[in-house]
């Protein structure tokens, strides 16, 4: 048992070896940073010692930013190469500024590949080239091969410890090679066949090596029909192909074919998270949303989508006052408005969020285009349609007026066959032209939504004569 004073004066008493449902609660992090705070380095090492790599680096995310450091002083030894590959990326570029070149360079040497890119490709150029000069020759060559691909491309996230073995060989060679090489890396599924110009021609499940006899040759016995991944493939085309067909592990390969490298599913799955995370972020114009994000960084990533909604409500602002005798003759137009362009604005971002998604996981391409614009036009009728009959029995009971009821159910009508439409032809747009269509649709969307809405509910009751 370990007693530690927590920050608030009080006396709590954590046990070191803690139940799993018990770690990373406010309570332990607690202690554990009042045993550091409290000099008591050894309290804090005891704590943190039985903690998973992935929960060490949540603890040092869960720290505020100012007490990180003295943390890491206390657990310095717990801080591999596993626990940095496994931080948020703010926390770890905020822990390796502390640190200096060789020892990132020894962190990045004990990772596979992928993970010491991802470490070393977050610091700044000079940082890099101190880093990449204190690494072995041969590690260094790997991440500066890697380094010299586009970021989120396949050959960032590849890494280069596979396993490949010639069609001759048999099973019994195969197994023996890799018995006698312990240099070898660990972490496969399955073992790359490839020909004398090193391009995979194949490959072999470990399971079906296990299961078949010595003499049989690997030829016989690998599967010939592959995914194969091209160097430069974007990571989220790639994580849909793993989704696709199903992969554990696929070979990565360059321009002339060779292979180069491997990804596994357990990559595939962080590129999942991140993509549809990114995605729903970009929607809300929130930029990276990381809690972790510095304050500044933060700031100008929103604010400018403020900037760019305050203008698109500028000129709804402008319709409205096209309109402000029908609206002083008839103040209960000036209390349904919001009615109008609210459920207009849920009807275009329900479409917008299932065509970003459609195009995010292709499955919206040129060749279903028009079958999905049909579709979303036939949902939109029919949602304005059942909208539009209950707005228009309620507002003409409510207010007695038969004929309100009727426009505001026109008006109802019309903006959700519009922002149907828009929020399946914005993304679309834009993606024709080259931009994310998760980046700027919302504010698109909302814009045609408020001002049709209020278009045609205020045109309407002017047309009619509803405030004469």
């Amino acid at each position: 048992m370990t007693e530690t004073e927590l920050s608030n004066g009080e006396t709590a008493t954590v046990e070191a070896q803690l139940d799993e449902d018990d770690r990373l609660k406010p309570e332990f992090v607690a202690a554990v940073l009042s045993a550091v705070e409290n000099g008591d380095d050894a309290a804090a090492h005891a704590l943190v010692e039985p903690l998973h790599p992935a929960d060490i680096a949540d603890l040092f995310e869960l720290t505020p930013e100012d007490r990180r450091r003295g943390l890491a002083q206390a657990v310095a030894d717990l801080l591999d190469a596993d626990v940095f590959a496994e931080m948020n990326d703010y926390v770890r570029e905020d822990l390796i500024d502390a640190l200096d070149a060789r020892q990132v360079a020894d962190l990045a040497s004990e990772l596979d590949t992928d993970d010491a890119v991802a470490i070393i490709e977050d610091l700044d150029a000079e940082d890099q080239r101190e880093v990449l000069r204190a690494m072995e020759p041969d590690d260094r060559a790997a991440i500066e091969e890697a380094l010299s691909y586009p970021e989120e491309s396949a050959g960032r996230l590849m890494q280069r410890e596979l396993i490949a073995v010639p069609e001759h060989w048999s099973v019994g060679d195969a197994l023996d090679y890799l018995r006698g090489h312990e240099e070898l890396t660990t972490d496969f599924w399955e073992i790359f066949v490839v020909d004398p110009a090193h391009k995979p021609i194949g490959t072999c499940a470990l399971s079906w090596m296990l299961r078949t006899p010595r003499g049989i040759a690997i030829g016989d016995v690998m599967q010939r029909e592959q995914t194969l991944i091209p160097v430069d493939m974007d990571q989220e085309e790639v994580a849909l192909r793993f989704q696709k067909y199903a992969l554990i592990s696929a070979a990565v390969v360059d321009g002339s074919g060779r292979l180069v490298g491997m990804i596994t599913v357990d990559d595939i799955v962080h590129i999942i998270q991140e993509e549809a995370g990114e995605d729903a972020l970009l929607l809300s114009g929130a930029g990276e949303g990381d809690i972790n994000e510095p304050i500044v960084d933060s700031y100008k990533a929103r604010v400018r989508w403020l900037i760019a909604n305050l203008f698109t409500a500028l000129l709804a602002s402008f319709i409205i006052s096209r309109f402000e005798d029908t609206i002083a003759r008839m103040v209960a137009l000036a209390t349904l408005m919001p009615i109008v362009a609210g459920v207009g604005g849920n009807a275009g971002t329900q479409t917008l969020a299932v065509t970003v998604r459609a195009l995010a996981t292709n499955q919206l391409t040129q060749s279903n285009t028009a079958r999905a614009i049909l579709r979303e036009f036939r949902v939109a009728l029919l949602n304005g349609l059942t909208i539009a009959v209950i707005i228009g029995i309620g507002v003409g009971t409510i207010f007695g007026n038969p004929a309100l009821g009727g426009v505001i159910a026109a008006a109802m009508m019309a903006n959700i066959v519009i922002a149907g439409l828009a929020g399946v032809f914005v993304p679309l747009m834009l993606e024709r032209f080259g931009a994310d269509p998760a980046v700027a649709s919302s504010v698109f969307v909302t814009m045609t939504t408020d001002s049709m809405g209020f278009l045609a509910f205020l045109g309407l009751a002017t047309a009619f004569g509803l405030a004469g």
